[in-house]
């Protein structure tokens, strides 16, 4: 498994590292903090997207309007 140039003897010495940091108690605490982030962000970002959608569509809706105004 490569990740970012990092062979599996890396990424244990990583790993290892992080757990004589932190401990093993600590560890599971920041793992449920950062899913949690990542949710929040995931769902911001699909927010923007529904807010430029609905945008997009009552932009296209007026402009639809407009040129049935004029004919």
């Amino acid at each position: 498994m490569i990740m970012f140039g990092l062979g599996a003897p890396e990424l244990i010495f990583i790993a290892l590292i992080i757990l004589l940091l932190f401990g093993g108690k600590k560890i599971p605490e920041m793992m449920k903090g950062l899913g949690k982030g990542v949710r929040s962000f995931k769902e911001g970002m699909n927010g923007l997207e529904t807010d430029a959608d609905e945008k997009k569509a009552a932009t296209t809706q007026e402009a639809a309007k407009k040129d049935d105004d004029k004919a």
